[in-house]
This record gives C-alpha cells, sequence and structure tokens, in this order.
C-alpha cells in the first residue's frame, strides 16, 4: 500500500511528460472543442485519463505513487499557469487568442472554418444575445474557453456577453 515499485524521481518524469503531451493533443484539439465538450468529447477524457494513468506511475499501484502522480500533475499545471503569467510568449503556447468570426457585419469564414464553428451555432448565439439575423451584429468572437461573444450594430462599444455552455443553457 504504501511501498514503491517505481522510483519516485521517475514517477515525477512520467507524470510531467504525459501531463506535457496530453496539454499539446488537447491544445491541438482547438478551444471550440473543449468549450463546447459533447458526452463523447467527456468520454473521450475519461478514456485518456485512464490510459494515461499506467504511464504516469510506471506500474506503481501504491499509495504513495498515486499521490506522487497527483502533486505531480497539480505544480506542472501551477508553474505553467504562472510562468504563462510572466511570459507572454509562452502563454501564447498554453492559451490561444481570440477568434472574430463576425467584423464589421460580415462573415469570416476562413475563420469559421478554422475554428470548426458553423454558421447555425453564430445565428444560435445571436439570438441568445437578443439578435434575430446576423445582419445585426457588429462583430463576433470565439473566446478562449470556447464561447462565442456577439457584439450588437445598434450598441456600438457596449456588448453583451454571456457564457453560453450547451448543457447548461439557461431557459
Amino acid at each position: 500500500m504504501f511501498g514503491l515499485t517505481t522510483p519516485w524521481w521517475e514517477i515525477i518524469l512520467r507524470t510531467a511528460v504525459v501531463y506535457v503531451v496530453v496539454l499539446v493533443l488537447l491544445r491541438a484539439a482547438g478551444k471550440r472543442e473543449l468549450g463546447q465538450m459533447s458526452p463523447v468529447d467527456l468520454v473521450v477524457i475519461l478514456v485518456i485519463s485512464n490510459a494515461v494513468q499506467n504511464a504516469m506511475t510506471g506500474g506503481d499501484n501504491s499509495l504513495i505513487g498515486g499521490v506522487i502522480a497527483a502533486t505531480t500533475l497539480v505544480a506542472v499545471n501551477t508553474g505553467f499557469s504562472r510562468v504563462g503569467h510572466r511570459v507572454p510568449y509562452l502563454k501564447h503556447l498554453f492559451e490561444s487568442e481570440p477568434t472574430v468570426l463576425v467584423e464589421g457585419g460580415k462573415l469570416i469564414k476562413r475563420n469559421l472554418e478554422r475554428e470548426n464553428v458553423e454558421e447555425d451555432e453564430l445565428l444560435m448565439a445571436a439570438r441568445e444575445h437578443g439578435i434575430e439575423e446576423l445582419s445585426g451584429v457588429d462583430a463576433a468572437y470565439l473566446e478562449r474557453d470556447g464561447s462565442i461573444s456577439i457584439i450588437p450594430k445598434d450598441a456600438p462599444g457596449k456588448g453583451i456577453s454571456r457564457r453560453h455552455i450547451r448543457q447548461f443553457r439557461q431557459r
């Protein structure tokens, strides 16, 4: 229960490497996928966590090994977060910038395609902000968290913003 079968330093190294690899994979998936998780996406995340567990601990099933792996995950995450806030270039590697989807009332189709956002989803976000047609949208942004922010044409500088997560829509 308490005896390690894998050296503690190896568990730390394995866990840090797995963290970085999973971070890169999730970052490559794009902000839209992370911000709007479907049940299928949740299953993938859960299966990934199960798949990498042995890679992190090297087959060590001890309580201490699990605590070392969990502590390493929190430490690496905190370290990346703190370094990212101090070094803007590194922050850009960990977090994406908001993407303009509509500018001056015109769709930017290239950005819609790149971010995997359909025009119907943009229309839905506009309706949630009280705008019935895209012609009433001055600008729309896909935010870092996967939500869509809308700035109406009739209220320049006074954008209406509300977090939108599919599974928890307000009615």
